[in-house]
């Protein structure tokens, strides 16, 4: 029996090990200096020959490596490299599923229709080996966002390397997510139905749901809050502006209606989440200052009479009309996606939008979208040292390659199960 209780113990050891992520980088102790890289800010502007140093897991200077200037701690030739800040992935469920086909891995999805108070953050799972695998990709941070419902709960933003939830949070309950309805229903081809757009008849009912939900919510702050209610209570950050409102929408009618509505109730911080057809009102959201959380590049168009690289121009188009946007995640495989968010960024460059205002969707538009770019988003004096280095350009699959990672000074690893299949097949097919 004894003999049986230490092979379960040593058995239990090596599956940890193999199953457990990467072990969190230890606080910085060391200095750092950057040398000789291009250095891409994120706010659209680059150094050629940078010279990038931080210490206690802050920058201390970001500008030319021709400056007369003593370098600190460890110098890191980064010659012909190019470094960025650490890539922000928007509106992603991250962390909060594993194996879509286990069940009890899944804790994106609370039960009930309104749930405010349902925070994310306490179900995210910072051993989550998807988490891991976005780093090689320079992906360090994402806003963990819940699912499902019509107000599907709060949402908090996250650093992809840490022991807990508590050691992960850069900002606590940052938004509450709704999901508007749709104003046109679709048959379900798999049962023969016409697969052609018809109006909804219940989509004014489920707007006053809404409406009605928002307007008891408001009343209920201003009583004396007896009995107590946990979901009017969340609501309260919306009114007095310490929290957004991320408003999954697409479609003219929908985004309007979701602005006129929630602006009557007194909602002004609001962020379109989708955003199909944003581009049409984009005058209106420039109006409001509403930024659009756009979904990844690499999607098929939202109707069959729209052009087919529509998907991938809507960031130009939004763009150049003075729209704030960012890159978020949602659908088919989103969390295993989400390592592709600088892929996805630089599909949107291909297609009409300058590479630095790509980089910005996922750096600071993302981080001011968020309400984060006090710390991060930009290369820039007195920010968390959330960077890397890459050999090539990152928007690239071809030359993301990195060689240094660094959460708020903290050096990282870049090593994954995935990266260790990588190299395991490259030695078998000879192309190491």
């Amino acid at each position: 029996m004894k003999k049986q209780y230490i092979y379960s113990l040593i058995f239990l050891f090596i599956m940890g090990e193999i199953i457990a992520q990467q072990t969190p980088a230890p606080k910085q102790t060391k200095d750092y200096s950057i040398e000789g890289a291009t250095a891409h800010i994120g706010n659209g502007e680059v150094i050629e020959n940078s010279l990038i140093m931080f210490s206690n897991g802050k920058l201390k200077f970001v500008g030319s490596a021709n400056t007369k200037i003593a370098r600190l701690g460890n110098v890191i030739n980064a010659k012909g490299k190019h470094v960025y800040p650490g890539f922000i992935v928007a509106n992603t469920s991250l962390g909060l599923g594993e194996i879509d086909a286990v069940r009890a891995t899944l804790d994106y999805d609370e039960v009930g229709a309104m749930n405010p108070h349902i925070r994310s953050l306490i179900a995210y799972n910072s051993e989550s080996k998807i988490v891991e695998s976005m780093r090689p990709n320079g992906v360090l941070m994402g806003q963990i966002t819940p699912r499902g419902g019509t107000i599907s709960g709060t949402s908090s933003v996250v650093q992809f390397d840490a022991w807990n939830w508590e050691d992960a949070a850069i900002k606590v309950n940052d938004g509450i997510h709704l999901n508007w309805p749709q104003s046109f229903t679709y048959g379900k081809w798999w049962l023969g139905e016409d697969v052609g757009a018809k109006p909804d008849k219940k989509y004014t009912t489920n707007v006053e749901k809404i409406t009605t939900f928002i307007s008891n919510s408001k009343r209920y702050l201003k009583s004396d809050k007896n009995p107590k209610n946990l979901p009017f209570e969340a609501m309260e950050g919306l009114f007095n502006g310490e929290k957004k409102l991320y408003v999954h929408a697409s479609g003219v009618q929908e985004i309007t209606d979701a602005i006129n509505y929630i602006k009557k109730a007194g909602i002004n911080n609001i962020v379109i989440v989708h955003g199909n057809d944003a581009y049409k009102i984009a005058d209106l959201l420039v109006k409001n200052n509403i930024p659009v959380i756009l979904e990844r590049a690499h999607r098929v168009p939202s109707s069959s009479d729209t052009d087919y690289d529509l998907p991938y121009r809507s960031a130009k188009l939004l763009v150049e009309k003075g729209v704030t946007v960012a890159i978020g995640m949602e659908g088919s495989m989103e969390r295993m996606s989400a390592r592709n968010l600088p892929f996805y960024a630089g599909t949107y460059a291909a297609y009409g939008l300058n590479k630095e205002d790509a980089l910005k969707l996922i750096t600071s538009n993302a981080a001011k979208i968020l309400g984060i770019d006090d710390i991060v988003g930009t290369l820039e004096v007195g920010k968390d040292a959330t960077l890397f280095i890459s050999e090539g350009d990152a928007l690239d699959m071809r030359t993301n390659i990195l060689t240094h990672a660094f959460i708020q000074g903290r050096k990282i690893s870049l090593e994954t199960h995935q990266t260790k299949l990588w190299k395991k097949y490259s030695k078998k097919y000879g192309l190491q």
